[in-house]
């Protein structure tokens, strides 16, 4: 977790996933062991600005000419949430990972060797980024013992721009995290199983390997979901807004085939990337990966998991991020539609509270 300011979270913190193609937002507290959901909100980007509020744009910057932070506070008033500390999800766009290996250190000489060896896979200048790291093993290479470090870098440009979404949303920051950690804090923290995360956005997508709760692998693919709307838009000859609800109710199930056929056209060329990063993982780990979870909007699109079982052959899993938390029971079942939407504004949060 990027930690901008040094101090004390409370006990009631606001998550803020902003997204190529809405924000969701999450009001959660904690009481203890008593993990509470207060309040959460969701705002489609079209309807505050006809370019995306998030983007990675010539200059790879956050989109914040004021739409997005207005459209945030807007979104705050709405729903009624006063809670002022926020932590913002960092997208994928803006960070770059890697692994690798350095010996066995005394704790405070560790975050100097990994900047050392991080400057070496790094296209940016050390001095121009933040990292954020995990041990996520140790075992013993040749003459040595060793540990595998997974590292997230991010941009201090990028990290400026965060920062001035917050303030002119009238929020303090108190930290980021990049949004892989968040989904794996919100989905599989305490898994003892290798998962696979498959994160389908609307602009791209990621594939994560977890093994025991730590981040293993971590993959970008330029498949996404708009791809899958365009294309029916395409072969129903009809808008982007009518194809998006034909998607998200009929997806894989509709009637007329040869639209079908091109989706799954779509689909495989992704499903092949999962394939070689699963038989990546398996020729260096010597490891299968035993379970795949899908999230991200079109999670729960018709024929979606099944078609993934029939190419994988395992058993595809739409998990509910919000069962460790509190809330009404009248909520269940529209928690459970949500869930793979709100996973990564969840799971910043919860790494909050978890501090505390």
């Amino acid at each position: 977790m990027f930690n901008i300011f040094k101090r004390f979270f409370s006990r009631r913190i606001v998550g803020i996933d902003i997204g190529t193609a809405s924000i969701k937002i999450v009001e959660v507290s904690s009481w203890g062991r008593f993990k509470q959901l207060k309040n959460y909100a969701e705002i489609k980007s079209s309807l505050v600005s006809k370019k995306p509020l998030l983007d990675a744009g010539v200059d790879n910057s956050v989109v914040s000419d004021g739409y997005t932070s207005k459209a945030i506070r807007e979104v705050l008033d709405e729903a009624g949430i006063k809670t002022k500390s926020a932590i913002f999800s960092v997208s994928d766009f803006y960070t770059f990972s890697t692994s690798f290996d350095i010996p066995q250190m005394p704790k405070e000489e560790i975050g100097e060797a990994i900047r050392y060896n991080a400057a070496q896979y790094i296209t940016l200048p050390i001095s121009e980024v933040t990292l954020d790291w995990r041990i996520v093993s140790n075992y013993s290479g040749v003459g040595n013992t060793l540990m595998k470090i997974f590292i997230v870098a991010i941009p201090n440009k990028i990290i400026d721009d965060y920062k001035a979404v917050a303030k002119n949303a009238g929020l303090e920051l108190v930290a980021l995290e990049a949004e892989v950690f968040g989904t794996v804090k919100a989905l599989i923290k305490d898994s003892r199983k290798i998962v696979c995360l498959i994160d389908i956005g609307a602009q791209s997508s990621t594939i994560n390997i977890v093994e025991h709760g730590f981040l293993k692998r971590s993959y970008s693919a330029n498949f996404n979901s708009n791809q899958l709307t365009n294309a029916i838009a395409s072969n129903l000859n009809i808008n982007f807004k009518e194809a998006e609800e034909i998607r998200n109710k009929d997806g894989l199930n509709h009637k007329k085939q040869d639209m079908v056929k091109v989706l799954g056209n779509l689909i495989d060329s992704f499903l092949k990337e999962i394939q070689n990063v699963s038989s990546d993982f398996l020729q260096s780990e010597k490891k299968q990966v035993e379970e795949f979870y899908l999230l991200g909007g079109i999670a729960n699109m018709p024929g979606l998991r099944e078609y993934f079982f029939k190419v994988i052959g395992k058993q595809i899993y739409v998990q509910n991020c919000f069962l460790e938390f509190s809330y009404p029971s009248v909520l269940e079942e529209s928690l459970k539609e949500m869930s793979p939407r709100f996973s990564i504004a969840l799971g910043v949060a919860l790494g909050v509270l978890d501090s505390n």
